[in-house]
């Protein structure tokens, strides 16, 4: 075996035991209004708050103004990223117009050109630390972090080698000023409530 089939027999691995762990969590009685996800083999369960919702609508709404009302933008869909067993489902992620589903039916993290995720007090940690590192990893072009809590957006572009050369933080209120990325847009922060 190559290095190449190591990795791709690993990839089947994870994406084998994700699939085993998203169909128990189907199974359970997950409360309405809560959002599951796997970072890093270990099962996240958040409640949407208003404040959340309210930010993630108010980013997509801007994607929309931008590419059209078809563009291929997702709040909460399972999207399998580089690392061990991670299975997210990222608050906002758009994906090339070119994207397709595989053969399982799912989305290829390699068609992911931004992902924005709202700040939740209970998994801060993740946003911060290994979901950023695996969409730098994943080269995902442009990764914002919309924090609430700190009434700020953080935002981070350029990845390579697993990590973003590039980091902005802009108090709400302030314009995310994203023209020069790929994603091409200037993001209103005004109306973002804070928590």
């Amino acid at each position: 075996m190559t290095v190449v089939d190591d990795r791709i027999a690993m990839a089947d691995a994870n994406t084998q035991r994700l699939d085993e762990w998203f169909e128990r969590l189907e199974q359970m009685p997950v409360p309405e209004g809560f959002r599951v996800e796997i970072v890093g083999g270990t099962v996240h369960m958040t409640p949407q708050r208003d404040t959340h919702w309210l930010i993630i609508r108010r980013i997509v709404r801007t994607v929309e103004d931008k590419f059209g009302m078809d563009v291929k933008v997702f709040s909460d869909v399972r999207i399998d990223f580089p690392g061990h067993e991670n299975g997210f489902c990222p608050d906002v992620a758009l994906l090339s117009a070119s994207a397709v589903k595989d053969d399982e039916g799912r989305w290829c993290h390699d068609d992911v050109e931004f992902v924005a995720e709202v700040i939740s007090k209970g998994t801060a940690a993740n946003d911060y630390g290994p979901k950023k590192t695996a969409y730098a990893v994943a080269e995902v072009p442009v990764y914002l972090v919309a924090d609430p809590y700190q009434g700020k957006c953080h935002l981070y572009t350029q990845p390579k080698d697993g990590e973003y050369l590039s980091e902005l933080s802009v108090v709400f209120g302030t314009d995310v000023d994203m023209s020069a990325t790929p994603l091409g847009l200037t993001l209103r922060t005004d109306e973002f409530p804070r928590d």
